[in-house]
């Protein structure tokens, strides 16, 4: 072969490489996950919210090297995460992050920056002042719009846990919703924090969260034919339970999944005692991630949720670094403070995520 045969082989290597690696970045596995940090904070007061205990001067004493710490931690498992499946996630959801600028400062740190994740977020009227957020890649997914879905207690169920009065001075975390394209397909994605257990006070307000929920999918799916939805969060429930097995309806396998079904792959795992967290060493799998039936039933060639491993669809994501290795919480999520005394942990939850592929 000759000099100039060589140089315009070279030179159409070189035009095709780029084209190359965008379909790369198109095809294979996309990671969606989901992860409560805990209580991630900032040092400074947010007007209206009730963070005066991750202060200076507040009961966590918390300041700048222990914020630094919390940052350095959770980018830490994110990228840990990022080497197990071998790419960054497409989609991650956060919960209990204090206002945008905390997320802004999480995505800066340098264990994940090279990831460029992108954020949507609204702030909530949480009492607490913990909102949810999402992270996407933008290589992977082209988000279209968003919003903001609010709880109310405009509904059929009958609330006994809460009356009248406390109805209205109710407050809770706002639903996140994010529609976009991935691969050319639509996708709607919710992160949401459920209300919170308080012995026996929140069942039927998760009830109505997951209903809310629902519902807004179902508007989602008669307006976009096809779309394919997937709903995360803390939801303070476990699979089985009214909120995501009833008013979300999730199903436990895909072969029980129905037109109009979720399939939530986390039910299986927690029966087989695998828990994303603890109460009294039980172990519990709030951090669900469920898929409509699009996603289980979907049309040859196009994205699906798939199987890691031999049997499960779901993964809770732990390490020994991320678990408490002796104590009276041995073998549990590694949190910020145990006892009001700062322990340099992750969260008191572990990750989870699943899988699509083609």
């Amino acid at each position: 072969m000759n000099k100039k045969a060589v140089l315009a082989l070279l030179a159409v290597l070189l035009l095709l490489a780029p084209v190359q690696g965008c379909a790369r970045k198109k095809g294979g596995k996309h990671v969606i996950g989901f992860y409560n940090v805990e209580n991630l904070f900032n040092t400074t007061h947010d007007k209206g919210k009730n963070d005066y205990e991750y202060l200076p001067d507040g009961a966590n004493e918390w300041n700048a090297d222990k914020y630094q710490k919390k940052l350095s931690n959770l980018a830490r498992v994110i990228a840990d995460m990022k080497e197990e499946n071998g790419v960054w996630h497409t989609v991650l959801g956060l919960a209990e992050v204090e206002n945008r600028e905390v997320v802004e400062d999480l995505v800066k740190e340098p264990a994940i920056a090279r990831a460029g994740y992108r954020i949507v977020h609204y702030e909530s009227p949480d009492r607490r002042g913990i909102d949810v957020a999402l992270l996407y890649n933008p290589a992977r997914m082209k988000v279209l719009d968003s919003e903001s879905i609010p709880f109310d207690f405009n509904s059929s169920i009958r609330f006994t846990t809460y009356n009248k009065e406390e109805q209205a001075d109710f407050r809770t975390r706002d639903v996140l919703m994010v529609r976009g394209l991935i691969e050319g397909e639509q996708f709607a994605f919710y992160v949401c924090h459920f209300p919170s257990r308080r012995g026996d006070k929140g069942l039927d307000v998760r009830a109505r969260a997951a209903e809310i929920v629902y519902r807004h999918s179902r508007e989602m799916a008669r307006k976009y034919p096809g779309i394919k939805c997937v709903v995360m969060g803390d939801m303070n429930d476990n699979p089985q339970d009214e909120s995501l097995a009833g008013y979300l309806h999730g199903r436990r396998t895909p072969g029980e999944v129905k037109e109009g079904d979720f399939f939530n792959p986390f039910w299986e795992m927690l029966d087989d005692g695998i828990g994303s967290l603890y109460y009294r060493g039980d172990p519990n799998i709030f951090d669900c991630i469920l898929v409509s039936d699009a996603l289980v039933d979907a049309p040859a060639g196009s994205l699906r949720i798939v199987r890691q491993g031999l049997k499960y669809y779901g993964r809770v994501f732990e390490k020994p670094y991320m678990t408490q290795q002796s104590g009276q919480y041995r073998g549990t999520p590694f949190r910020t403070f145990s006892n009001g005394r700062f322990i340099n942990g992750y969260s008191d939850h572990y990750p989870t995520y699943i899988h699509l592929q083609k």
